[in-house]
């Protein structure tokens, strides 16, 4: 069995572009698996400031107490 030219040059592109979209959705779900873990680690930033921003008025009244 003999295949045409036509024939291997669109088995080629066809294999070619099965793989270029593998191979994008792989680089996508990569960069959103990174963008996630990113979002989580500002989000741990976030809680510390907000902690820290809480704990603010316990010095001012510390602060004060010591002062008097």
């Amino acid at each position: 069995m003999k295949l045409s030219k036509g024939w291997i040059i669109l088995i080629v592109v066809v294999l070619a572009a099965i793989l270029l979209f593998s191979w994008g959705q792989g680089s996508y779900n990569n960069l959103v698996t990174k963008d996630q873990v990113v979002q989580q680690q500002w989000a741990q930033v976030e809680n510390v400031y907000q902690r820290r921003s809480d704990l603010i008025p316990n010095l001012v009244n510390t602060v004060k107490g010591v002062a008097n």
